[in-house]
């Protein structure tokens, strides 16, 4: 009785569970084997009879044997082998004479492939790179056998170490083999010419004139060599280059290239740097203290996942607006929009199996998968406009569609600002002054700005005729005169009835040493005792502070305290350098007796 008891109340717990929960299970297939992650994952209608299909750039398990999948419904409908591990995939409408139907964007090492009803269209490659003149010059005295395979080695290693021009993969390889091996790679390769190559590491999309759904794209593309390439959809030409301090990983884009556009850029030394039209260096840069591991832009918010387990929010000037802690390690980020009510979300992949959903930093919902996420994609597929389309990191596949009458309420579960911050405040009515005091400043307005006004000036008049005559007087512990850059310091010890007097005098200029000083102490007599009044000052050596000791006895049995006054003078001159004046503590050792 006990276990059917408890097998029914799972069962209830699950029923109410999948009440409760916004969205429906379409689909799981724990060995569909996807590997992918969410760069390389689109949803489009490649074929323009309005059912989207999932295109999916696989790694394959281990990073063997990448092929191109085309999901339709729960079935594959395409399975191609690729020559090349892909780093992204991106649909566009390179065409505005045809309108409704997109066509598909591989990236793969230094080339982009182009499919048109996944056939293959156009095939675009990156440049060469300049090549080291050096290293050049070595292979052509190796294809005339002038030098040996030895000879070559070290040649290349010095190069390597001193030139501006990184090697070739040729020479980079060559280098990496063992001493009998590399008469044979000298013979195999000296009649072919050395090139380099950079390769993709990151692409995305761009409007080129409008901002509509169906409008043509551009293709913008990030290297390894540290530059972002934006591609023209007709030409495959390059319009436009831009480069970075450090490689690309994550991009974000917003705004049409032929108006104006600001771009986002995740690079690998921890920076987010951002550029707008017509600049070929970034404007602003965002310091981030970890890696980042996705980029996300949330209408004008860019949203950041870090190696610290926390999602960060900043302006597009780099100002931090929110910080959002992880229960585990982000795996992988992407954006939910749902259309229909105008939202616009991020959604996180942790390494524990949730996937949380956030819009700013309040959380909107939390699913919880049996496998760690390792890709998101969300958008309309098939026939169904929110559908989110998870893959695990062994390989299965989960579906899920958002129900129509699913509401997103924010702040559920996430920490945020203190209830009692939206609480009012209870006010007090407004009496019967305030009420006269508000109609005399209405009243008199003017002359009550005259007045403060005036007294305004007044002190400002004050203030600076006091600074004039403390210069005058040298009344300032520092120095005004250029010729004798000084500062002082004085301190007080002691309970009383002798005190020690500590002068903290300094010369604050940079090179030259000042000599011939004196200090003189003024003091009622009445009051106190010094043992010397009047001393001169040793050679002054720039930028060290020397301090002056001296002892003051207390001679007062009524416990009265007076200010001495500390001058800092040159021989030959009455006038004082600086001054300083010192309120002597009460005598503690007096007024205890």
């Amino acid at each position: 009785m006990a276990a059917a008891s408890s097998s029914d109340s799972d069962s209830c717990r699950a029923e109410s569970n999948e009440a409760s929960s916004k969205w429906l299970d379409a689909h799981y297939d724990p060995v569909a084997n996807i590997h992918t992650f969410s760069a390389c994952m689109a949803l489009a209608d490649l074929h323009g009879d309005g059912e989207y299909k999932l295109v999916v750039g696989d790694l394959g398990p281990g990073g063997r044997q990448s092929r191109l999948k085309v999901l339709k419904g729960y079935n594959v409908l395409s399975d191609s082998p690729l020559p090349a591990l892909p780093a992204a995939v991106a649909t566009f409408l390179m065409d505005q004479h045809n309108p409704g139907t997109p066509v598909l964007a591989l990236a793969l090492g230094p080339c982009v492939y182009v499919y048109k009803n996944l056939t293959p269209y156009f095939k675009f490659s990156l440049p060469p790179l300049p090549l080291n003149t050096l290293e050049q010059d070595l292979w052509n005295q190796a294809k005339e056998d002038k030098i040996d395979p030895l000879t070559l080695k070290e040649m290349l290693e010095s190069i390597r170490e001193k030139a501006e021009v990184p090697l070739s993969v040729q020479s980079l390889r060559f280098l990496q083999l063992e001493l009998s091996e590399m008469e044979a790679f000298v013979n195999q390769h000296k009649s072919k010419g050395i090139k380099r190559q950079t390769i993709i590491t990151t692409m995305t999309t761009l409007k080129k004139n409008l901002a509509d759904k169906d409008a043509v794209s551009c293709l913008v593309v990030g290297t390894e060599n540290k530059e972002l390439l934006v591609l023209d959809p007709e030409a495959f030409v390059i319009l436009a280059t831009m480069s970075l301090p450090s490689v690309p990983v994550f991009l974000e884009v917003s705004g049409q290239f032929n108006v104006e556009f600001r771009l986002a850029a995740a690079c690998r030394n921890g920076n987010i740097y951002i550029l707008r039209r017509d600049s070929k260096s970034p404007k602003y840069c965002i310091e981030l203290n970890a890696q980042p591991v996705g980029l996300v832009r949330v209408h004008e918010v860019l949203v950041v996942g870090s190696t610290q387990d926390s999602l960060h929010g900043f302006t597009h000037k780099g100002k931090r607006l929110w910080t959002v802690q992880m229960p585990a390690a982000i795996l992988t980020m992407n954006l939910l929009e749902q259309r229909s009510r105008g939202l616009q979300a991020v959604m996180a992949g942790l390494a524990n199996g949730e996937v949380r959903i956030y819009h700013n930093k309040a959380l909107l919902n939390v699913i919880r998968t049996p496998d760690a996420v390792t890709s998101l994609c969300f958008g309309r597929y098939g026939h169904e406009d929110n559908t989110l389309i998870m893959t695990m990191r062994g390989g299965g596949l989960i579906i899920k569609i958002l129900k129509r009458t699913a509401v997103f309420v924010e702040g559920v579960g996430e920490v945020g600002p203190p209830s009692a911050q939206g609480t009012r405040l209870n006010v007090p009515r407004k009496t019967r002054l305030y009420v006269d005091q508000t109609l005399r400043e209405r009243e008199a307005g003017t002359a009550m700005h005259r007045t403060f006004q005036t007294d305004l000036y007044l002190l400002r008049l004050r203030a600076a005729r006091a600074y004039v005559q403390a210069l005058e007087s040298s009344l300032s512990p520092v120095s005004a005169t250029a010729r004798e850059p000084l500062k002082l310091h004085a301190v007080v010890q002691g309970l009383g009835p002798t005190f020690k007097l500590t002068l903290h005098l300094q010369n604050t200029s940079t090179a030259r040493p000042i000599l011939g000083l004196l200090v003189c102490f003024l003091y009622s007599e009445a009051l106190y005792a010094l043992p010397q009044a009047f001393f001169k000052v040793p050679l002054l050596v720039p930028g060290l502070s020397y301090p002056l000791e001296t002892f003051v006895e207390s001679l007062s049995d009524k416990g009265s305290s007076d200010m001495i006054k500390v001058l800092v003078l040159r021989e030959g001159q009455s006038a004082p350098l600086l001054s300083a004046h010192i309120n002597m503590p009460v005598s503690e050792g007096l007024v205890a007796a």
